[in-house]
């Protein structure tokens, strides 16, 4: 181990200077004492929270044994509050050395109100501590790598756009503190079996291609749960598998010792605040204890095998390296430890004692409680101004397709506010700046060019493609989100949507719930949806909204003209919450519902439907394309029986205007609900039975639902329509219903 000596006090005997002075790959004897202790207080803390499982005084517990030198030698390395944390439930140590206390930690144990990584909401290990950086984690294998990596590229944004930190009232800024360093870490660990998820290779590649400032650790402790890492991994080392990733700089170390492990992360902490790229720590740790109370060990482990690692356990090897060092005797090791339990066993007894979380609480953080996307604040009135050019066709109208207004909303916004970016597969101009600096090409925006020309016109870190992967996609925008800034992405496609889904479901809409309004992470997804195309096929004209109106926390809107996708898209971008915003393919360049230039700041409140066409003989519940269709049905009604059709646009699907279309059944007392998605568990059945539930006293014939058939949508277009509800259909239900 490399040692050095400091400079002399008078008085003092060379002797005792050289032993006192001397230094373990620059840790101090004195850090190294309290590497000791917060390696301890980590086993104490495991092993008390097992007793009080076993006695049930707490629900779950899962430990952090045999990682506590990799722990501790992270939090000596890196900083708290000025680095950025994304752990995972074996890293008690770490938190411990960043500056949680133990009274934290069982307060989370005990599930109580002042549990201040959730409020009770979690399980115990899940950490979530502001104030140090530690950012909320989740139960998912490997969905916190990603969001890291979105957190590894705020600064290096901010360092060149300085201005977009600025707090700003008036929407999701005022209540969205940003700080940054110009030389920041971000630290993401797992576990060996969360190499096996693709979302950490999804990870490495954008890391390794942005040289991103992130320290990956690897805490190998052979085992997940019960499957072996030879099980897991091809040739049973992660690090032979990732060695080609270029700008990384590799350490594999053995992790149940502190002082190597800390010169691991010290190597690895220069490379990255250098600039000079990522960095990977391959520990070799161990598991002393089974996975959780959950889990018996013994099943599938033997007793030569636990015994083996029994051998390495850090706390031992620890005790046994400060012994033969003459950093502590074992009276001063007694002491302390003696200290450790005795503070333990204090913040026990009182989270013991304290309160748990009232009932009345669950619906607390579901969405912003400081900005209401559904209040006046954001309804405005249109504000045309001058003729405005269309950067999709390069013409003047007064008339703007929904893809045109799309375009000029998110250029609008992007003038009003730096934070904002926008990523996603093919959304740039082009990559390759020289092509479009040397006007060799003209640029692509998008494979539908909604977003033409925001490249060129706010630069390449502002506007850029990503790999091709979905969950990225998803996955970095939240680590963005959570740091401050406010990420517009885009799907490309609906159909290709579910590589995103634990992102989406798990994360994303989650994190200011799970963390009891500790983290938010406002972003915007927007998502190119539905068929009609005469020739999409299966996995070009997908809907499914409902399986997102079915996720709390997730705002969902789907506009079905040009005008409301302004006003929808920038209360989107405003609003402090999650948004997933769906465009109907079908509808960018459509006729029906062109509409001029609203003004930069016209805005449409969520939750607020809108009524298309009066009437009094049948009330029509639908939203995007079949809007459309069910105007001309209506229309036809009318001219042929009289009929007075009242058409009712939801377009904000979650939350939806439960009054509009209450007032409607009231004044009609015929409701048929209209919907893209195929009829069985579609989005329109749950207004059906609602309707049925909270209105039947009103109604004078049973809610009928339109909707596409039970399949998937095919490609000969003769087919297509047959699978689709069509104008026809919708004319034939209406008349039907109006008849009963």
């Amino acid at each position: 181990m490399a040692t050095k000596t400091d400079p002399k006090p008078a008085g003092v005997a060379d002797s005792d200077i050289k032993q006192a002075g001397k230094t373990y790959e620059g840790l101090s004897r004195q850090q190294l004492t309290e590497a000791y202790r917060i390696m301890y207080t980590s086993r104490r803390l495991d092993d008390r929270e097992i007793m009080l499982k076993r006695q049930q005084k707490i629900f779950f517990q899962i430990s952090g044994a045999g990682h506590e030198a990799i722990g501790v030698a992270a939090a000596f390395a890196l900083k708290a509050g000025y680095d950025w944390f994304y752990p995972y439930y074996r890293d008690r140590a770490l938190c411990l050395g960043l500056g949680v206390s133990p009274y934290d930690m069982l307060l989370q144990a005990v599930g109580a109100a002042d549990d201040p990584s959730s409020g009770g909401r979690q399980m115990p290990s899940h950490w979530s501590f502001p104030r140090l950086h530690i950012v909320t984690g989740s139960s998912p294998t490997g969905t916190q790598i990603l969001q890291s990596v979105g957190c590894a590229e705020v600064a290096r944004y901010l360092t060149a756009h300085p201005n977009a930190a600025k707090k700003v009232d008036g929407d999701y800024r005022q209540f969205k503190d940003v700080e940054f360093h110009s030389d920041e870490i971000t630290y993401v660990s797992l576990g060996d079996g969360t190499t096996s998820e693709g979302e950490f290779w999804e990870a490495m590649n954008t890391v390794s291609n942005l040289k991103l400032p992130l320290i990956f650790v690897v805490e190998d402790n052979e085992y997940a749960i019960s499957v072996p890492v030879e099980v897991q991994t091809a040739g049973g080392s992660i690090s032979r598998l990732v060695t080609g990733f270029p700008d990384f700089h590799f350490e594999e170390v053995d992790g149940t010792d502190p002082v190597a492990s800390y010169a691991a992360f010290m190597r690895s902490v220069q490379h990255c605040r250098a600039g000079r790229g990522p960095a990977f720590i391959h520990a070799h740790v161990i598991r002393p204890y089974s996975h959780s109370l959950s889990d018996d060990e013994r099943l599938y482990r033997p007793d030569v095998e636990r015994q083996r690692d029994a051998a390495r356990d850090p706390i031992t090897r620890m005790q046994m390296f400060l012994l033969r060092e003459g950093i502590l005797d074992e009276t001063g090791i007694n002491k302390l430890e003696k200290q450790v339990d005795d503070d333990l066993q204090a913040a026990i007894d009182r989270a013991l004692h304290s309160a748990p979380p009232v009932p009345e609480t669950v619906t607390r953080f579901v969405y912003s409680p400081d900005l209401d996307p559904t209040s006046s604040a954001f309804e405005t009135q249109p504000a045309p101004a001058k003729a405005e050019p269309t950067p999709t066709d390069g013409k003047k109208l007064a008339a703007k397709t929904m893809a045109d207004l799309i375009n000029a909303t998110l250029r609008d916004e992007m003038k009003r506010d730096e934070r904002i970016v926008i990523f996603g597969e093919d959304v740039a101009d082009c990559s390759r700046e020289q092509y479009l600096q040397q006007k060799m090409v003209k640029g692509k925006g998008g494979v539908f060019k909604l977003t033409f020309g925001l490249q060129c016109d706010f630069g390449s870190d502002r506007v850029f493609n990503s790999p091709l992967a979905e969950a990225a996609i998803v996955g970095r925008a939240t680590g963005m989100a959570t740091r401050g800034l406010k990420p517009v992405v885009e799907i490309q496609f609906f159909d290709y949507i579910w590589p995103a889904m634990m992102q989406l479901r798990n994360e994303l809409p989650l994190i200011r719930w799970r963390s009891n309004n500790g983290f938010s992470a406002p972003c915007v997804i927007r998502v190119a949806i539905g068929g009609y195309l005469t020739g999409g096929a299966i996995y070009h004209s997908q809907c499914g909204e409902s399986i997102f109106t079915h996720i709390p926390g997730l705002r969902v809107i789907f506009p079905s003209n040009a005008l409301d996708a302004a006003g929808l898209l920038r209360t989107a971008i405003r609003c402090d919450d999650p948004v997933l915003f769906l465009e109907h393919k079908r509808l960018y360049r459509e006729t029906f519902g062109r509409a001029a230039f609203p003004g930069p700041d016209y805005m449409i409140p969520f939750g607020k439907a809108k009524v298309v066409q009066p009437g009094t003989d049948l009330s029509v519940i639908t939203y995007g394309a079949v809007v459309p269709r069910a105007l001309q049905a209506a229309q036809k009604l009318e001219r042929e029986q009289g009929l007075k059709i009242e058409l009712i646009d939801l377009r904000s699907l979650n939350p939806f205007d439960w009054e509009a279309i209450a007032a409607s059944v009231r004044k009609t007392n015929r409701v048929l609900v209209a919907y893209e998605d195929s009829l069985s568990w579609g989005y329109g059945a749950e207004i059906a039975a609602r309707i049925s539930d909270q209105l039947f006293e009103h109604l004078d014939a049973p809610v009928r639902r339109v909707a596409a058939l039970d399949t998937y949508v095919a490609y000969q277009p003769l087919l297509e329509n047959a699978i689709l509800p069509q104008t026809s259909d919708l004319y034939r239900a209406m008349k039907d219903l109006a008849e009963f």
